[in-house]
């Protein structure tokens, strides 16, 4: 497996016109083979920029990021990406919809069909192969979404608030599923998200990002075991683990700017 991903003094400046913004400012972390790392700061600090240089759909301005010890300079097949929106293709089914991006890097049916038939079964949508995305829940659609990102069997899986948009109930179904997900194939993931709930209930690690122009500046370890269920949320230590984390967000500045590694108790 390859992928360790690397991020050192990244920086990300924006023009407009004759002006410059800075969005990104000497971030830096490291994502070990099979974690998964959810990043959270305050809304517009940069988190998806950054989730998104990564994923070598946007420049860097400065700095370094690797996967597998190679640097990223644009999109790798060995990358998986969910977006806010699904962005499925709405005249094709589900089944069509999660094999397209094999058919993009010309893989055969023979060679990814068994794997995407099995992750329609592993999401719960057995039944739903030959339906259309406007037949489909907000919830299921996403779940095509995560098999579409999976079908190819990349090494990394890169979401961006893929849930953001679903009610609280559907949410908590889709980070089950997520879970489950991880526990069958075990990739390197970062998450983004809004939800400190969310990053602590899916994430081995947590990082926090200032605001803009945003750096990391905390990288907090989660301290429970991989086999989860909604049932930790109610726990003491997922309670206050949770209070640490949106004390830390809810500050206007957070003192410092070298990375402090937390591991919670």
């Amino acid at each position: 497996m390859s992928g360790h991903i690397s991020v050192e003094n990244v920086r990300k400046i924006y023009q407009t016109g004759k002006d410059s913004v800075e969005a990104v400012s000497g971030a830096s972390f490291v994502a070990n083979d099979g974690e998964f790392v959810a990043i959270l700061g305050p809304s517009g600090c940069g988190k998806s920029t950054l989730l998104m240089m990564c994923g070598g759909l946007e420049s860097i301005t400065s700095g370094k990021i690797t996967i597998g010890g190679t640097p990223v300079t644009g999109p790798r097949a060995s990358v998986g990406v969910m977006f806010q929106d699904s962005t499925l293709l709405p005249w094709k089914t589900v089944r069509e919809n999660i094999l397209f991006p094999a058919r993009i890097q010309h893989r055969t049916l023979q060679d990814v069909g068994p794997r995407a038939d099995e992750l329609i079964e592993l999401v719960g949508l057995g039944g739903f192969a030959d339906k259309k995305p406007h037949q489909l829940s907000g919830g299921m659609r996403q779940r095509v979404a995560i098999c579409r990102a999976l079908v190819t069997d990349p090494d990394i899986l890169l979401m961006d608030e893929p849930f953001s948009a679903l009610d609280a109930m559907t949410r908590d179904e889709m980070n089950d599923a997520l879970l489950d997900i991880w526990d069958k194939y075990r990739k390197t993931g970062l998450f983004v998200t809004h939800s400190i709930r969310e990053a602590v209930y899916l994430a081995d690690r947590v990082l926090v990002m200032t605001r803009r122009p945003a750096t990391v500046v905390a990288d907090v370890r989660i301290p429970f075991g991989r086999d989860r269920d909604q049932s930790i949320s109610s726990t003491p230590e997922f309670t206050e683990l949770c209070a640490y984390l949106r004390n830390m967000i809810d500050q206007e500045r957070i003192p410092g700017r070298s990375v402090r590694r937390v591991k919670a108790a």
